[in-house]
C-alpha cells in the first residue's frame, strides 16, 4: 500500500510448466546470441562437457521471461532452498533479466527486488547500469579498507566492463546441476548503494555513496561478477553506521542513479531517508536516528 505494489507468491511448478514448453528453435536461437555476445568457456561450446547445462540454463531464462512477461510482473525473487523441478539455480538467467529491466532480489527478498526495479525505471537511459548487490567479503587491509561486492550468482551486467564471461562452476548448495553465470569486473566510477528496511512503524531508505576502483587481481577462485569499491567516509564508518540504522543484507547498486533521484523517491514515497556519506559523523548519525524515531512517532497523531 506504501509504495503502491503488489507482492504475488507462485509455486516453482508453475514456472516450472512454462520452462518445460520451451521450444527448440526459441532454444537454438537464444544459445547462438550468447555465442555472439559473451565470451564463452570451451566447455560449453558445441560437444563441451558441460553444454547440457548451458542449454538448460537458456531454457530457464526463456520459461521464466514468459512467466513474468505473462504476469506482467516488474521484479521477482528466488530462493536456492525451493528448486522442485529446475535442474539448475538460475544464474545468467537472472543476470540478463535484469539487464532488461527487471527487479531481482535474492532469497524471497521481495524489498530489495521491487528497489531494484525503481531504480532500473530511474536510470533508463542513462549510463553506468543497475544491480542487485550485497557487500560479499571485506578487504581489511588497515592501509585501505573496501568492500568487495558481489552474490553468488546474480549480478547485473549492466554494470560490466569489457567483454562478459560466460561460464560454468560447481556450486555447493541448492543440490542440482552446476549453474551457467556471467562473470565480469565493474570499470572505476561513482556509484551508490542503496536498502530499504520494515521498521515496524515506517519505512526507511538507507543510502551511501561509494567510489569503484579498479580490480587489480584475476580472482581465480571467485568465478562470479564482483565490484570493489570504497564506501563513504570510509568502511569503518559507513559499515557501523549501517549497523546502528538496521541496513539490510542486500542492496540496489548503481552506478547511474544519483543521491538526489533517491531523495526524490523517497520524497515521493514518504519515507524516511537516512544518508551516511563523506561528512558522515557517527555521534551525529545515532542522534538523528533517535530525533527521526521521535518524528515518525508523532507525526501519525499530527497528521490525523
Amino acid at each position: 500500500m506504501k509504495f503502491g505494489y503488489s507482492v504475488s507468491v507462485y509455486g516453482v511448478g508453475e514456472i516450472v510448466e512454462s520452462v518445460n514448453s520451451v521450444s527448440d528453435q526459441r532454444l537454438h536461437d537464444l544459445i547462438h546470441l550468447f555465442e555472439n555476445e559473451y565470451q564463452i568457456g570451451d566447455e560449453l561450446r558445441e560437444k563441451g562437457t558441460k553444454r547440457k547445462n548451458l542449454i538448460e540454463a537458456a531454457r530457464i531464462e526463456l520459461g521464466m521471461k514468459d512467466f513474468l512477461h505473462q504476469g506482467g510482473f516488474k521484479a521477482f525473487t528466488t530462493t536456492f532452498e525451493d528448486l522442485h523441478g529446475l535442474r539448475q539455480l538460475p544464474g545468467h538467467a537472472v543476470q540478463r533479466l535484469m539487464e532488461s529491466g527487471f527487479g531481482f532480489g535474492a532469497e524471497g527478498d521481495w524489498k530489495t527486488a521491487a528497489l531494484v526495479r525503481a531504480m532500473k525505471v530511474m536510470s533508463w537511459g542513462l549510463s553506468g547500469g543497475t544491480s542487485f548487490m550485497e557487500d560479499y567479503t571485506y578487504h581489511l587491509d588497515p592501509d585501505g579498507m573496501r568492500v568487495l561486492g558481489a552474490h553468488m550468482l546474480e549480478v547485473c551486467p549492466s554494470i560490466a566492463s569489457g567483454k562478459v564471461k560466460m561460464k560454468v562452476h560447481p556450486l555447493g548448495i541448492g543440490g542440482k546441476e552446476d549453474p551457467v553465470r556471467l562473470v565480469f569486473d565493474v570499470a572505476a566510477g561513482k556509484g551508490i548503494n542503496a536498502s530499504i528496511m520494515d521498521m515496524g512503524n515506517r519505512f526507511r531508505m538507507l543510502v551511501n555513496p561509494c567510489r569503484v576502483i579498479d580490480i587489480k587481481r584475476e580472482l581465480p577462485k571467485l568465478p562470479v561478477a564482483r565490484v570493489v569499491w570504497d564506501p563513504e567516509p570510509d568502511l569503518l564508518t559507513s559499515a557501523t553506521a549501517w549497523i546502528y540504522a538496521g541496513g539490510a543484507h542486500h542492496t540496489g547498486f548503481s552506478m547511474s542513479v544519483s543521491q538526489e533521484m533517491l531523495e526524490d523517491f523517497a520524497d515521493m514515497a514518504d519515507i524516511e531517508l537516512l544518508l551516511i556519506d563523506k561528512n558522515t559523523q557517527l555521534r551525529e548519525f545515532k542522534k538523528e536516528i533517535k530525533w527521526n524515531d521521535l518524528y515518525y512517532q508523532l507525526s501519525q497523531g499530527l497528521k490525523y
